[in-house]
């Protein structure tokens, strides 16, 4: 055997392993059969980096735009010195004092401009001396890396003098040697934070001002002409403006609010929102399209699958960080992202609503939460919610794939939708909350609310998960001892009950349930195994209605039957007791209890019983929820002269009202303009023990604000149970305030 043949023996695929380059790192040497071949290839990351797609907007090489640049279809001979009469740029003024009222973009604690899309704004340039009618000046404005006019990222406004690039501008004014130039961005122009520079073209050189970070540019929705503008002034202010939130918990029955401070404009949170855009690598070229930014930063808010800014943690050990409901609001959760780049522990749907909702009206996209109560979780994709019984008419949860929430949080965000129907445009449903994953990613949406409530299932995206949570049957099966499963109730009306939000310019609550979905039928009750009909003439009059105890408190149930029949009946019923989370999953079953209740033809019957949670089952089935809270009020009060920039103090003041200690107490104050999010802590609180701190604080801002403090407790968590999380752990308390 020849050693050439050998040395082919030794390789087991049509190609070899490479061989090694002996340090030339342009030349990789294959060996294909018997023969040698070599390719001669460029520095990886120098090819790798003339195809990349620019997907940040932060981080960029500032040699991308040179200080001094030739024309390439020009020779370069050696130049002449300046001439004492050469034009040069003395000064740029971003003119935010005129802007920033005109864009409504004051509220921003950023040094930069902040203007909108499709709106004019103004910049005045001072030159070394007054521009003549041959003078040939332009203002660049430069985005992400590899700057390209093809791609949106490199924008050029002329003098006049010549056509420059889709941004429009105008000399408005001269005065002396400065310069009054209007600027019009166009109504999709890409979201983010551009570099602008200023270049004098003389000969075959141009010569641009230096990099000066305090002329940069942050360009965002919403004018008349952009397709997330709304028409009603009133709406802008509440769904782009606003930093003040409500967002409805708890029960269809026992509906509930915590306050929430989206914060989108404190100091920070910009260049956050930015940098998660950039985390996410959406392409800076296609940050002007509204439909694919939502999209992508919907799987961003969550960490599922991406690293993205929070993690969700729906069982009860939160000590790895920190509660969902110690939360205030969303700046600290996005300015401890962006810092520490690790995703933030823990949330659940509200908390990812709330922080969602903040990105979005910080990047000037109309958003705003809604809760759906009796949501409904559809796992497998048919439209419908399954749940399982055994024969004895107990839940078979192990075979249960599909759940109720008692409520779920997700955003609407204002679309004129141009890859739709005219008359899918408007609100769309986004959801960041991770349930089930969309194109291989967890997020949910953009979905047309109007294409959801006519059942237009085909359109994109998600818009058959979104149909099911506000609008699918509840269908009973009977799961026999062979597996085989047989309907016998249906429930038309339980999901989604209520879908609400927050009116506009009010703290009440919207109820936008016909939104969704048209009014429909009711309770249908199949035939059984046997094609005899189920409790005819049965019903439930009242089932005692989801409340709020407080701890250590007795509960006692009462059952109303109603017979509307002519003739006695006799219901064999099944209760079920468990502890359960507000998305419908078990934390732990308690026991079952099986009764008997006779009623009397044409009348009612009451069956009393100390129960928490309930499922009855004959042929008929009910779920109804009591929430378990705490009483620790926690009052708020404010105390000096409500001017800006004058200094305050606030007070957040409290006593244990229980027979024990509470543990590893965090108290938190926070409110939008006015205090950043504070906290303190206390080791341990003893039963009936005050205490109270005061913090100090300078308002930012004018107007109508308000601070909202929160008490945590460790030990609460044990004691209270976690039904509904949102109020097992906290107390909030908020003073609203009119600064002047």
């Amino acid at each position: 055997m020849t050693s050439s043949a050998k040395e082919s023996n030794t390789h087991r695929g049509r190609y070899s392993e490479p061989v090694q380059n002996h340090g030339q790192k342009n030349i990789i040497l294959f060996r294909y059969y018997q023969a040698s071949v070599i390719f001669f290839l460029i520095d990886p990351h120098e090819y790798l980096n003339a195809f990349q797609v620019p997907t940040s907007n932060l981080m960029y090489d500032d040699a991308d735009f040179p200080e001094f640049e030739f024309f390439d279809d020009q020779a370069m001979p050696r130049s002449n010195a300046p001439s004492r009469d050469a034009l040069s740029v003395v000064k740029v003024d971003m003119c935010q004092s005129i802007n920033k009222p005109n864009h409504y973009t004051v509220a921003y604690d950023i040094k930069n401009l902040v203007v909108r899309r499709g709106k004019q704004f103004i910049i005045r340039i001072t030159f070394n001396r007054p521009i003549v009618k041959e003078d040939d000046f332009q203002v660049e404005f430069v985005i992400g890396s590899n700057p390209s006019p093809s791609k949106g990222t490199l924008l050029v406004v002329t003098s006049g003098i010549r056509k420059g690039s889709s941004w429009s501008g105008t000399i408005l004014e001269e005065q002396g040697e400065s310069v009054i130039l209007g600027i019009t961005p166009t109504a999709n122009a890409i979201v983010g934070k551009f570099r602008t520079y200023v270049a004098v073209i003389a000969g075959n050189i141009i010569q641009r001002t230096k990099r000066n970070d305090e002329t940069d540019l942050q360009n965002f929705s919403s004018p008349a002409e952009d397709a997330v503008f709304l028409e009603d002034e009133a709406e802008r202010k509440e769904y782009i403006l606003n930093e003040n939130g409500i967002i409805f918990q708890g029960d269809v029955n026992a509906v509930s609010e915590t306050d929430w401070m989206y914060g989108q404009f404190e100091m920070g949170i910009l260049d956050a929102c930015i940098s998660i855009l950039d985390r996410c690598r959406i392409p800076i070229s296609t940050r002007g399209n509204v439909v694919q930014l939502v999209r992508m930063a919907s799987a961003v808010v969550n960490s599922q699958d991406d690293y993205g800014v929070l993690v969700g943690n729906w069982g009860g050990d939160f000590s790895m960080g920190k509660p969902p409901t110690s939360w205030t609001g969303s700046a600290q959760i996005l300015l401890q992202y962006v810092n520490t780049g690790v995703p933030v522990c823990y949330a659940q749907c509200w908390v990812f609503a709330g922080v969602f909702n903040t990105l979005l009206r910080c990047l000037g996209i109309p958003a705003r939460v809604i809760t759906n109560f009796n949501s409904a979780h559809d796992s497998t994709g048919n439209l419908k919610i399954d749940l399982i019984f055994r024969m004895d008419n107990s839940q078979d949860r192990r075979h249960t794939m599909d759940s109720i929430w008692n409520y779920h949080c997700w955003n609407e965000v204002f679309i004129n939708r141009h890859d739709l129907p005219s008359h899918c445009s408007g609100w769309q449903v986004v959801d960041a909350t991770p349930q089930e994953t969309s194109d291989g990613f967890y997020r949910c949406g953009p979905s047309s609310v109007n294409a959801i409530k006519d059942g237009l299932l085909c359109h994109p995206f998600d818009c058959g998960f979104v149909f099911a949570e506000v609008n699918s049957d509840i269908v009973c099966h009977r799961r026999d001892r062979y597996g085989t499963l047989s309907a016998f109730w249906v429930n038309k009306t339980y999901v989604g009950m209520l879908i609400c939000t927050k009116a506009v310019g009010k703290n009440e609550r919207l109820d936008i349930t016909h939104n969704y979905k048209y009014l429909q039928g009711n309770t249908i009750l199949l035939k059984n195994e046997k094609n005899q009909q189920c409790v005819n003439n049965i019903s439930f009059l009242h089932l005692c209605p989801s409340l709020q105890v407080q701890m250590c408190q007795d509960v006692i149930l009462a059952v109303d039957f109603q017979n509307q029949g002519d003739l006695p009946k006799t219901v064999q019923a099944h209760l079920s007791e468990s502890v359960i989370f507000y998305t419908g999953v078990t934390a732990s079953h308690v026991k079952d209890y099986d009764f008997t209740v006779t009623v009397p033809a044409n009348q009612s019957e009451k069956h009393l019983k100390e129960k928490v949670i309930c499922s009855f089952t004959n042929k008929l089935c009910y779920d109804k929820d009591f929430c378990v809270c705490v009483c620790v009020c926690v009052c708020v009060c404010v105390s000096g002269q409500l001017q800006v920039q004058k200094e305050m103090f606030v007070t957040a003041s409290f006593t244990n009202p229980y027979s024990f200690p509470l543990q590893d107490v965090v108290v938190a104050i926070e409110g939008s303009g006015l205090i950043s999010y504070k906290t303190r802590f206390y080791s341990v609180i003893e039963p009936q023990a005050s205490y109270s701190w005061t913090e100090s604080f300078i308002p930012r801002l004018e107007g109508q604000r308000r601070i909202v403090a929160v008490m945590v407790c460790s030990n609460l968590g044990r004691l209270g149970q976690s039904s509904l999380p949102a109020q097992r752990y906290k107390k909030i308390t908020q003073e609203t305030l009119k600064i002047y």
